[in-house]
């Protein structure tokens, strides 16, 4: 595996069970705009890592929902409010960051959630989150486009001071991030739902290592001090 120096994590469905949010959002609004249309894992797995604007233009044009894209996400923000402060930590990650941090590896947050989507989602483990070098939210004004461009990833490099690429770890669970890792020249570690992986079959989508948690990641495969 590759030397790694420095680490950019996901956070929507990778260092929080957000994802299990939007879709319970996404499905109350089918419900009641589209006849109760199933939200499938066929057109979730399109919208993750995207923009909420590009994801909300998505999911309205899809199912034809009788609403424009502001309409939609003003409705998704009002149940949005109610759900993410209580959105909990992914198994394995408090254990990672901590120790990452205390190895003065230094780690990054990059999402294309907006800064305050940012800080409502992470209000219940705000502890382990100051304890990230770097934050960079999707509507930072040096990010011009959404994921899979590479954007996210290069703006986080930049703020560490450039470092070389091959020595930067991605973590991304959706494949738009995966892809966004890749353009950046960096390597990635693809954490999928299982729902995606069904999905996807065999296709590693040219992740640098596929694995089903953030548990189960060994730190010395990737030359980061292993854990005691």
């Amino acid at each position: 595996m590759a030397y790694i120096t420095h680490c950019i994590f996901d956070m929507d469905g990778l260092l929080l069970d957000t994802e299990r949010v939007y879709t319970e959002v996404t499905q109350q609004i089918l419900d009641k705009y589209a006849d109760g249309v199933k939200f499938t894992w066929d057109v979730k797995s399109q919208l993750m890592g995207r923009s909420g604007n590009e994801s909300a233009a998505m999911v309205v044009d899809t199912y034809k929902l009788p609403m424009s894209v502001k309409e939609y996400l003003d409705i998704t923000a009002i149940i949005q409010e109610d759900l993410f402060p209580h959105a909990k930590l992914l198994p394995g990650v408090e254990k990672l960051i901590r120790h990452l941090h205390a190895h003065d590896i230094p780690i990054a947050v990059a999402t294309s959630s907006t800064r305050s989507k940012f800080e409502l989602k992470t209000s219940l483990n705000k502890e382990v989150f100051e304890l990230f070098d770097v934050i960079i939210c999707g509507d930072d004004a040096e990010i011009k486009n959404a994921k899979p461009s590479p954007d996210l990833f290069l703006a986080a490099q930049k703020h560490f001071g450039n470092p070389p690429a091959e020595n930067c770890l991605v973590f991304e669970d959706a494949v738009n991030g995966v892809e966004a890792g890749l353009n950046a020249k960096m390597n990635v570690v693809w954490i999928p739902d299982e729902n995606i992986k069904a999905l996807t079959g065999d296709n590693d989508h040219g992740a640098t290592l596929v694995i089903n948690s953030m548990a189960d990641f060994v730190p010395e495969a990737f030359s980061l001090p292993s854990y005691k």
